[in-house]
Parts: C-alpha cells; structure tokens; sequence
C-alpha cells in the first residue's frame, strides 16, 4: 500500500528531540522523506535510526540556524537535489532567560530572536522557491501561546513569538492565492527539554508526549490540508483565523 506522503519531501527543524523530533518520526512514516536539521549530531544519529526501523529515509543536516549562511546552502543543495519541498516545519525555537527585562543581558536577547524569529525569516526566504515547486507546498511554523499571553520574566521568549506569529501572518497573506499554504501550530504545555528548562518545578507527568502533539501537525503537513492562515490551538483543539486579527 503507498503510503500518504510517499514521494515527498520534509524538512524539520529542531528535529533532534522534543516536538521536532516527533513530527519527522510521524511524517517518515507516513512516506515523507526527512531533511532533519538540528544542532545535535547524536540527536540526529538516533532520529536516523528510529526513521529507518520503520523503513523510512532521512537526510541529516548538522546545522546551527543561526548559520544564516548554512540556511541558505542547505537550500540551493536542495535544489540540486530535487528541484522542490514539500513540506516545511518550523520547529526550532530556544526558551531564552528566565528573568526580569531589566536583568537581561542585549546578547541574549539577540540569541533568541536569532533562533525563534531570524532563522525562520531566512526559511522562508531560501525555502520559498522550492516549496512553490512543489504541487502542495506546506509550511506550519511552532509557536507558543506566550506570545498573546506576555506573561513575567519570559520577555526574549514571548517577544520573539509574537514576532514569528507576525512573519508567518504576512507571508500567509502573501501566499494565499498560491497553492502553498502557511499555518502556525500552538502546542501548549508539552512534556520536553525546553519545557522543563523554563518551568523547573512543574511534574513533566501531567503533560502531554510530543508524539501526541505531532499527530496533530501531520495533517497541516499533507497535500489535503487546503486551510492557510490558521493557527491550530492544540490545547483547545481549535483552528483560529489568524490572518483577520488586526
């Protein structure tokens, strides 16, 4: 039996653990072929492993995003390779400090909005032109719902989202009489490494698995999904129009 997304080709971010690393699991073994990218070598290794105990491929790219150069790259190699994307997650994200704005130190600052809003405006920018060649291009992009909420001593991380949210917002706009289509993905409290790091205290048991969570980004991912300029609320299980908030 061929498999829904045979023949297509994935790339995720952050995809050496947590949610990244769940959605290219899922997407593999629905038939997607991965471009995993991720900073962890061995992260990727055992992502690798796991893809081809199913009988699925991957690409692994040892890459910082902050490598704006790589980004770039990793794009025209793509373009070698097959002329198009499929699918795009952007997954990738820091929780920057936990601590006043006041304490914050500008580097910082500039660390996170490096990772969670400047390397995804370079995906987009570099992967644009492959996921338009693609018959049903798809981009979900990981947010997190501090960006509405502004909540304390989170400053780097819920700015840095709200400006994503704002990135995908316009190139949503700016896609949509294209057949590709951009939707963000909000997972709410999920049980992994970043969440832990930020909240030290809270029982990781209570919390939902990325496994879980990637179910839900699989669909966003799949030639039939035709929504653009949704958010999807997983904690809610709601899809929100984001492109009419103004």
């Amino acid at each position: 039996m061929t498999k829904p997304l045979a023949n297509r080709i994935a790339l995720v971010t952050g995809a050496s653990r947590g949610i990244g690393y769940a959605t290219a699991i899922a997407l593999a073994r629905r038939g997607a072929h991965i471009v995993a990218v991720a900073r962890t070598q061995g992260g990727l290794e055992e992502l690798d492993d796991e893809i081809r105990k199913d009988g699925g491929s991957a690409t692994l790219v040892p890459l910082s995003l902050t490598d704006t150069d790589g980004i770039a790259r990793l794009g025209a190699a793509l373009h070698e390779r097959g002329g198009k994307l499929d699918i795009l997650v952007g997954n990738a994200g820091v929780p920057g400090p936990s601590s006043p704005l006041g304490h914050i130190e500008l580097k910082q600052w500039n660390d996170a909005f490096a990772v969670n809003v400047t390397a995804n405006f370079q995906l987009i920018r570099c992967m644009e032109p492959l996921l338009k060649q693609s018959d049903a291009g798809r981009a979900v992009f990981v947010t997190s719902g501090a960006a509405s909420k502004a909540s304390a001593y989170i400053g780097p991380y819920a700015a840095s989202k709200a400006a994503l949210d704002t990135l995908v917002r316009v190139w949503a706009n700016e896609t949509a009489s294209t057949p590709l289509r951009v939707n963000l993905f909000s997972p709410g409290p999920i049980r992994t490494r970043m969440r832990a790091t930020v909240y030290p205290g809270e029982d990781p048991m209570t919390l939902d698995t990325p496994d879980r969570a990637a179910e839900f980004i699989v669909p966003m991912c799949s030639p039939e999904w035709t929504e653009t300029g949704k958010l999807y609320d997983y904690r809610t299980r709601t899809l929100m129009d984001f492109r009419a908030l103004a």
